[in-house]
């Protein structure tokens, strides 16, 4: 696999990307984005998981990254009351996402230096933030703080869809920037359970933060380090949990 990793591409963020503050900034938008609803949350995570797939190489049953990745994740279509779509990005970035529409992606970057136990650790994480509801309600309200929304099509009885000029801002400033500390938190926790829920050996998820620990003086490329926590903090705050 290591042969494999040498080609990866680098994970791609829309050319088009902007702030949502700088997406519309129309004031009659306010009442459009105050009274958007969960399904139509769901649905713009939907579009959202379409662009980043097509923008995105996404790793198929004969490729040894996705044959791993489905090996890891059978039985995961659904799981804690989630429709799941786990797939595998062909790309060298140590990283991982989730939608509020229960995709989950991961990183052939990061499958390369995790074992198979850290690897669901991380599944169990980006499940959390789906089943908090992290990412929607950071979705929702940048939208009613910005109320920079604009849609198209008018029928009322239809979940309206993101413009293509805006949908690349949104996955910017929605998937891109950081949870909150606790967010991160309340994910690390579910993962924890995910893990003793399944019968996965729960040091899986203490080592892979101790892998993240060790490459943070050398940061490069490691997007996980830029967005989550200091690694070091997480795999001690675990390991006190699990005694």
């Amino acid at each position: 696999m290591a042969g494999v990793a040498a080609v990866l591409a680098v994970a791609a963020v829309p050319a088009h990307s902007q702030s949502l503050g700088g997406i519309l900034g129309s004031a009659k938008k306010v009442a459009e984005a105050a009274s958007v609803s969960d399904e139509e949350i769901v649905a713009y995570f939907g579009q959202m998981s379409e662009k980043m797939d097509a923008d995105n190489p996404v790793a198929t049953l004969d490729d040894p990254y996705g044959a791993r990745l489905a090996a890891l994740t059978k039985g995961l279509d659904s799981y804690d009351g989630l429709n799941l779509d786990i797939k595998a990005y062909l790309v060298k970035d140590v990283n991982a996402f989730a939608m509020g529409d229960g995709t989950v992606r991961i990183m052939a970057g990061l499958m390369d230096e995790f074992n198979d136990d850290e690897v669901r650790c991380v599944i169990g994480h980006e499940i959390g933030h789906v089943k908090l509801e992290h990412g929607q309600k950071r979705l929702k309200r940048a939208l009613q703080q910005d109320a920079a929304l604009s849609v198209a099509g008018t029928a009322s009885n239809d979940v309206k869809r993101i413009a293509n000029s805006e949908l690349g801002g949104l996955i910017q400033d929605v998937m891109y920037a950081q949870h909150s500390q606790k967010a991160e938190r309340s994910s690390d926790d579910y993962a924890l359970e995910f893990m003793a829920a399944n019968g996965y050996d729960q040091e899986g998820c203490a080592t892979a933060m101790d892998k993240l620990a060790a490459k943070s003086a050398s940061v490069g490329g490691i997007e996980l380090l830029k967005t989550h926590p200091s690694p070091a903090k997480r795999a001690k705050r675990m390991r006190k949990k699990m005694k």
